[in-house]
C-alpha cells in the first residue's frame, strides 16, 4: 500500500511504540493524556506487523518504545522476535532502577539500550521524577557490563541547553557512545510547559559552537529541527527516491512517515491489527500535507 499510494518500497527502521502506558508524566512527553490510555498491540499484532514490514520493505531495525517499553508485559518476546527475524533491536527507556530484572531479560535480544535523559541530575528530576537520574545512570552502567551497547536521546529544552555538552562528556565517562538531541515540540504535556520551549534561534547556534569546540567523543545525532545543516526542500526521513528512514506505529495503529507528525493525528497511513495489513485513509489537504514530507505527498496526490 506504501508502494502503490506514496511510491515507498523500503523503510530502514521501524519505530515501534508498543502502548502508551509509563511510570512517569514527563513535562515534555508528547502523548499527553494518551499516557493514561490503554491502548498496546498484542504480542501477536506486534510480531506481524513487523514481519510485514521486513517481508515487503526490507526492514532493517526496530526501535523499541513507549510509553515505557519496559512496561510492556512481552517485551522480552517482542525483542526475541524480531533479533530472530535478523532485525536490529533497539530499545528507548526511562531506565527506571525498579527495570533492572526486565532489562537483565531482553538484554540478550538487544543490539542497543538507548536512555531518555534531559539534562544533568537536577534538570532532568524535574522533568521527569526524583532520583529517575542517578537510576538511569546506573542501567547504563548495567547494560554494558552485559555486553550491550548504549546510546542516550535528549529532549533540548530552555532550561537545559546549557547541559547538553557536560552530559555528553559525563555519558562518555559511562561509556554511552551516541547521543541524539531532538527539538521540544509543544504538543501533549509540553504544550502545558511552554516556558521550556527554545524561542531564540540563536541558542541553537550557540549549542553547535559548543559542541564543536568541545571535541567530543560521543557521537552526537541532532533531529531535522536541531541540525545545523541547512534545511533541505524536503524532510530528511526521505533517504531517496522510495526509501524512507523510519516509520513509527502508535498503539492504536497510527503510522507516522514524517519527521515534523510528532504528536499529530494526522496519517493518512494505518496498519489494520485484524488483517494484518496497511490501509490508506486520506484525509483534508492541508491534513496529510501535514502528515508526510511534501514530496510524498506530491506523489501520492499524482497518483
Amino acid at each position: 500500500m506504501l508502494g502503490q499510494v506514496a511510491g515507498i518500497v523500503r523503510v530502514r527502521m521501524f519505530y515501534l511504540q508498543l502502548q502508551y502506558k509509563c511510570n512517569m508524566r514527563c513535562k515534555t512527553c508528547f502523548h499527553g493524556k494518551l499516557l493514561d490510555a490503554p491502548d498496546q498491540f498484542t504480542l501477536a499484532e506486534a510480531c506481524a506487523i513487523l514481519d510485514h514490514f521486513r517481508e515487503v520493505y526490507q526492514l532493517e531495525a526496530v526501535t523499541l518504545l513507549g510509553g515505557e517499553p519496559l512496561l510492556y508485559p512481552y517485551i522480552e518476546d517482542v525483542a526475541a522476535h524480531a533479533k530472530r527475524s535478523g532485525l536490529r533491536v533497539e530499545i528507548c527507556t526511562n531506565a527506571h532502577r525498579g527495570f533492572r530484572s526486565r532489562i537483565q531479560a531482553v538484554a540478550p535480544w538487544l543490539d542497543k539500550f538507548r536512555v531518555s535523559l534531559d539534562g544533568l541530575k537536577g534538570r532532568h528530576d524535574v522533568i521527569r521524577q526524583a532520583g529517575s537520574f542517578e537510576g538511569a545512570i546506573e542501567m547504563v552502567d548495567l547494560v554494558r557490563e552485559l555486553g550491550i551497547t548504549t546510546g542516550a536521546t535528549m529532549t533540548v529544552t530552555e532550561d537545559n541547553l546549557d547541559d547538553v555538552v557536560p552530559l555528553a562528556r559525563l555519558l562518555e565517562a559511562h561509556g554511552v557512545e551516541e547521543l541524539k538531541l531532538h527539538a521540544l515540540r509543544l504538543v501533549g504535556n509540553a504544550a502545558e510547559n511552554p516556558d521550556l520551549a527554545v524561542v531564540d534561534a540563536a541558542r541553537y547556534a550557540s549549542l553547535h559552537q559548543q559542541i564543536h569546540d568541545a571535541e567530543l567523543r560521543i557521537r552526537i545525532v541532532y533531529d531535522s529541527d536541531l541540525s545545523p545543516e541547512p534545511a533541505g526542500e524536503q524532510c530528511s526521513n526521505l533517504v531517496a527516491d522510495g526509501w524512507l528512514d523510519r516509520i513509527e506505529a502508535d498503539p492504536r495503529g497510527g503510522l507516522t512517515v514524517s519527521c515534523k507528525a510528532v504528536g499529530r493525528d494526522v496519517n493518512a497511513f494505518r496498519w489494520d491489527k485484524t488483517a494484518h495489513a496497511i490501509n490508506y485513509e486520506p484525509r483534508a489537504t492541508d491534513e496529510f500535507a501535514v502528515g508526510i514530507p511534501d514530496v510524498i505527498y506530491a506523489t501520492a496526490q499524482a497518483r
